[in-house]
């Protein structure tokens, strides 16, 4: 036997181990972070290809063939609304000027047409974390 771990070395080890703790949970901070930065990029910068009509058709015909009267076509963090969704949290009419991105680009392009066919479009807060405005569902009733 070599020896006992004197308390020095036993603090030395812990440290090292609680050390190795805090970077792997910094890491995956920094990695959910970038995570999050990549998807607000794509978020914004993403069209509307000429196929959007044909999937939102076939959405809409899946739905009511399951027998639903609404259906949640996009979701995204509140954070990415103008004014943080506190527009769509209080249920204010202008809440679609809040919109950017794809979630802007799909909302001008849908809504003339499906106001026009009778469906009707809304949004909400659907999570609330740590108190805070979390995630916006839009929704496509008819």
């Amino acid at each position: 036997m070599s020896g006992l771990v004197t308390p020095a070395e036993r603090q030395k080890i812990a440290e090292e181990k609680e050390a190795a703790k805090v970077r792997e949970v910094l890491e995956c901070k920094r990695e959910a972070e970038e995570e999050q930065r990549k998807m607000r990029e794509e978020f914004m910068s993403r069209e509307l290809g000429p196929e959007a009509l044909e999937r939102f058709n076939a959405m809409i015909r899946r739905a009511a063939e399951a027998g639903l009267g609404e259906l949640m076509v996009m979701r995204f963090p509140a954070s990415w609304c103008t004014d943080g969704g506190r527009a769509i949290n209080n249920d204010e009419q202008s809440w679609p000027e809040t919109l950017q991105g794809w979630a802007k680009r799909a909302y001008d392009y849908f809504e003339p047409h499906l106001k026009e066919a009778g469906f009707k479009v809304r949004a909400q807060i659907v999570s609330y974390p740590d108190g805070n405005l979390g995630d916006v569902k839009i929704f496509v009733s008819w």
